[in-house]
């Protein structure tokens, strides 16, 4: 089939030719062009109808199925992702369900291996330091297809509501109270379609128009157009090595990521926690922790985060499973004050009045309790352990002068803040793109002006990629005169 996108606009706003499909097709895809289900072209017939190598077509597909755009089944092509359903009533139909969840599992990591491969053959491959999602070949997928298929044959029943699945619901209180220290029950945990939604809900519920809100700066964007759109009035507090610095604001909000800042990686401390917590006592205010990415810990003990210290339930505690399933397995959760239980879910029965994926919920419990998920985690930690402490060593062999490294013993990211002004990051920047490598500024994280900086992704990089990518960055930096403060 032919794929007809303006592709020429694009090619005006984007470097590279793949740059300019990649947003084509995800835009397509936005916009309802390009619908769920779609099949898209071969990477050969999408190389040939837009004059470019195979390789080239089959770094875009790369991308897109990195960022949960699109799914591949094996020998029968690459297809829009659609929405995963929660009606399992046809038997036929769940049985298609499960075929197809388990084979995009199962065959994902050819599929990408095969990418790579091709795109490393092309003058034109990028390395890419922006976060992304787990990579399908890191995930046990037979192990997946197997609770899904044990959950199917066991005639289970759609339980739950708008709270989302109870045995997970309880599997996730356990494995909080195991790994994290959180004393909270099932009945106090809501679901959610990624931590957003949950984010969103929340600020719905405790923002009014024109009140004050507390957020970290730098922080995470998807947290303040969260607050925004419900008409909250933005406290930006500065961030340094010891995490949000404590004031008394005038707001009944704070949100907050004190166990692993993002993006600058640094640790709340103790003192300071206890600061926060007095606080939100004497302002009557609520905290909402987000501990997006702390499951992957290798090195120092284990930080406790501010809901273990809460004693008047005042901490809403959001957590997710972004960072350790595929792209197309979107959940989110919260642990609650109970006092918010029947608000929340009320709130959210507006928009989802039955949690959607209650079979995928239902093998993620089964995954869980049966200590699969622990072993997976276990597996990512050794694995991206690996890759954070090659990716630090690496930089500091080859770009020791360029940057000051924030390194921790947590996390998917590095913060790195740049040694020189700001025109000669701009120039660094621009050498960088010339040689093809992808690097995230962390300006976009910030609610005012502040350093320099470079939020790097290295998880989803082997090593052969991490060092070819810094030694690009290397030969960027050489090729512009700086001067060092």
């Amino acid at each position: 089939m032919e794929l007809w996108l303006p592709l020429e606009s694009y090619e005006l706003q984007y470097r590279y030719k793949y740059q300019a499909l990649y947003h084509a097709l995800r835009d397509a895809i936005h916009a309802g062009t390009l619908e769920a289900g779609t099949r898209l072209p071969s990477t050969r017939a999408l190389a040939k109808q837009y004059d470019m190598s195979r390789g080239s077509a089959a770094q875009v597909y790369d991308m897109l199925l990195a960022d949960g755009y699109v799914h591949a089944y094996l020998g029968k092509g690459t297809y829009v992702t659609e929405s995963m359903s929660a009606h399992h009533n046809d038997q036929i139909e769940a049985e298609l369900h499960l075929s197809a969840w388990g084979e995009r599992l199962c065959t994902l990591t050819a599929e990408h291996k095969r990418s790579r491969e091709e795109v490393q053959l092309t003058h034109e491959s990028v390395i890419n330091f922006r976060m992304q999602r787990l990579l399908t070949e890191h995930f046990p997928a037979a192990e997946w297809k197997s609770a899904l298929a044990a959950v199917h044959r066991s005639g289970w029943q759609e339980q739950g509501g708008a709270a989302g699945d109870p045995e997970l619901r309880e599997a996730i209180a356990s494995h909080l109270r195991r790994t994290r220290g959180i004393q909270a029950d099932a009945a106090q945990i809501v679901l959610f379609s990624g931590s957003i939604q949950g984010i969103t809900l929340l600020s719905q519920l405790l923002i009014t128009e024109g009140s004050p809100v507390v957020l970290e700066n730098p922080g995470y964007q998807g947290i303040v157009h969260a607050v925004r759109a419900c008409g909250g009035e933005v406290i930006p507090t500065e961030v340094d090595a010891g995490g949000i610095i404590p004031q008394n604001w005038q707001a009944q909000a704070l949100f907050v990521t004190p166990t692993r800042q993002f993006p600058t990686g640094a640790v709340l401390g103790l003192e300071r926690r206890r600061a926060l917590l007095a606080w939100a006592s004497k302002q009557n205010a609520v905290i909402v922790e987000d501990d997006y990415d702390s499951e992957f810990r290798w090195g120092g003990r284990p930080i406790e985060p501010l809901k273990v210290l809460d004693r008047e339930q005042r901490v809403i505690y959001i957590g997710s499973f972004s960072q350790t399933m595929p792209a197309s397995f979107r959940l989110g959760y919260a642990v609650l004050p109970r006092s918010l239980v029947e608000p929340l879910l009320a709130a959210k029965a507006l928009y989802e009045p039955v949690s959607p994926a209650l079979l995928e919920q239902r093998a993620l419990a089964r995954f869980m309790t049966r200590g699969g998920y622990m072993r997976h985690l276990r597996r990512l930690t050794r694995l991206y352990g690996e890759r954070h402490d090659f990716f630090v060593k690496e930089m500091e062999r080859w770009l020791p002068q360029a940057f000051t490294m924030h390194p921790g013993d947590a996390g998917l990211t590095i913060y790195a803040v740049w040694n020189g002004d700001r025109e000669s990051y701009v120039r660094f920047t621009e050498r960088v793109h010339e040689q093809r490598v992808l690097i995230r500024d962390a300006a976009k994280y910030r609610l005012t002006p502040g350093d320099s900086a470079v939020c790097f992704g290295f998880a989803h990089l082997d090593k052969e990629e991490i060092r070819e990518g810094i030694q690009r960055m290397r030969t960027a930096w050489e090729k512009c005169i700086f001067s060092f403060r």
